[in-house]
């Protein structure tokens, strides 16, 4: 198993970086045009609309006119709600006099962290991958990690 390191996903990619940066925030920005704050209950159609929107460009732009795709693509969406928005922390949890039940009285809940790696055995030459994170997200009360994994059919 290899990773690949970023420098070398720019000499595989299929798309230029820039493009692909562009595609992704594209793909988030309508994804999250309307929203205001994380919605657990909404993000399984953001990730679909963020993937589906992504695979569609793509597949597009890495495409022949008429012809089938030369690459394989994966894309994944993560997205990581926030414990606390950065500009309303969290406040104290109220508590009785001497209560042992009040966990957390007077401690206010920060971010929570996130690591993520990837491997993979493939052609160095031809396959790849690229990680994005969507800025935008972080003043809505989230974070949104797309990772877009591609392999040479040819």
């Amino acid at each position: 198993m290899a990773s690949l390191p970023s420098s070398q996903a720019q000499s595989t990619a299929p798309i230029p970086i820039p493009r692909l940066t562009d595609i992704a925030n594209d793909a988030c920005d309508s994804a999250f045009e309307s929203v205001t704050s994380y919605e657990h209950a909404s993000t399984s159609s953001w990730n679909t609309a963020i993937i589906n929107t992504t695979l569609q460009n793509l597949i597009s732009e890495s495409s022949h006119s008429g012809q089938q795709p030369l690459y394989k693509f994966a894309v994944t969406s993560t997205i990581i709600q926030h414990t606390t928005p950065h500009s309303s922390p969290v406040k104290d949890v109220p508590s009785n006099a001497g209560s042992q039940d009040a966990v957390g009285a007077g401690s206010a809940v920060g971010r929570r962290g996130m690591h993520s790696a990837s491997g993979a055995y493939w052609d160095n030459k031809k396959d790849g991958m690229w990680n994005f994170k969507y800025e935008k997200a972080e003043s809505k009360g989230f974070d949104v990690v797309l990772s877009i994994l591609w392999i040479s059919i040819v």
